[in-house]
């Protein structure tokens, strides 16, 4: 056996459509070896032997995974329109999380499409999905959540070995804030929400090199699994980059709509945060309706920032200097976020970065 099929000795997952509960059986998490320090990462024989990526490797991963809503995966061709267009009353959608209904036929935030993925994640997939890849009861939808299923501390526990305070990162792309964050406080969990393929591989690649041990991934419809959160269960929720949806007929597909404010808001500790980044000004607008009057939410920036009051369309962005413009109330980068090749890239173009945090109250 190569060091590229030596697989890391994880456990099982178990879980039935059935079933009401989802499981990780990892020796060393359900044994309560690990907390504190300790729980976010593994001894050596937890460690994931996976193959060294090549540079031909790194090069043609960069663009595989999705950050939470990157340009790179709006939906401005028109074929992938099309299919938007046609897929708007899909019974596997419900981004309608808030009506806490995931059978109703709703609208959401991305287009599933077909992936093929490289040999290299291919293995991470294979050899890292056991430990780190939650598969929750589902309804019989794909990426759905089963309405009568309910994320709990209880599962929390059960699921991460233990009951530190718990953040998610709504469209996680190729993982690379959750895992930083993950390394960077073990004091915390953290559960990584992304439907693509690739996004998904590889963050578990990067977890399994870490071997950490306070982070799950969960391939979900982010608001179904919103909807069924105990209230007062999180610490914080993150959206960072969300697709931008640039047609106006789209823009009701937005990651970033007043069901899911309820129920961000109903899962959030009194306290906690939701963060929220764009660098498409048209978007920060959309934030900024949606959210600064939201009930139960108070947006605690400390920067103004000038916005048109309009909204603009695919290919009318430059219009909007001819809009009449207001201030708004916007937050500091996050210093927790990590500046990824994505965010890099809209601050070449000359793109703005939008920063939010709202504070439930």
């Amino acid at each position: 056996m190569t060091d590229e099929e030596t697989a890391v000795e994880t456990g099982t997952v178990k879980n039935t459509a059935d079933s009401q509960t989802s499981e990780i059986v990892n020796p060393q998490v359900a044994a309560g070896t690990q907390d504190g320090d300790s729980a976010a990462r593994g001894d050596s024989a937890a460690h994931v032997m996976l193959p060294p990526a090549d540079a031909a490797d790194s090069e043609a991963d960069t663009n595989m995974g999705t950050e939470a809503g990157s340009n790179e995966n709006a939906n401005t061709d028109a074929d992938t329109d099309t299919e938007a267009d046609a897929n708007m009353d899909s019974d596997t959608n419900t981004e309608s999380a808030a009506i806490r209904s995931p059978r109703r036929r709703a609208v959401v935030s991305f287009v599933r499409r077909s992936s093929h993925l490289d040999g290299r994640l291919a293995r991470a997939w294979e050899q890292c999905a056991p430990q780190y890849l939650l598969h929750l009861p589902n309804g019989g939808r794909d990426l759905g959540v089963d309405p009568a299923y309910r994320f709990t501390r209880a599962e929390v526990l059960r699921l991460w070995g233990s009951d530190r305070p718990l953040v998610v990162e709504i469209g996680t792309g190729q993982g690379e804030n959750v895992i930083a964050a993950a390394q960077r406080e073990p004091n915390r969990n953290f559960l990584a929400l992304e439907v693509y393929d690739p996004g998904v591989a590889h963050t578990l690649l990067r977890a399994g090199k870490e071997g950490l041990f306070n982070l799950r991934v969960a391939q979900v419809n982010a608001p179904e699994l919103l909807a069924v959160c105990e209230e007062g269960l999180l610490d914080e929720v993150w959206t960072f980059f969300p697709d931008p949806w640039p047609k106006m007929k789209h823009h009701k597909r937005r990651i970033v709509q007043p069901a899911l404010a309820a129920n961000v808001h109903r899962a959030l500790k009194a306290g906690g945060v939701w963060r929220i980044a764009t660098d498409i000004d048209d978007y920060a607008l959309h934030v900024h309706e949606v959210m600064d009057g939201a009930p139960g939410f108070e947006n605690v920036g400390s920067i103004e920032v000038s916005l048109p009051t309009q909204h603009v369309g695919k290919g009318d962005a430059d219009r909007a200097a001819e809009f009449p413009h207001a201030m708004f109330r916007e937050s500091e980068r996050f210093a927790g976020r990590v500046l990824t090749n994505f965010e890099k890239k809209g601050l070449d173009a000359g793109r703005t970065i939008h920063d939010f945090t709202y504070r439930a109250v």
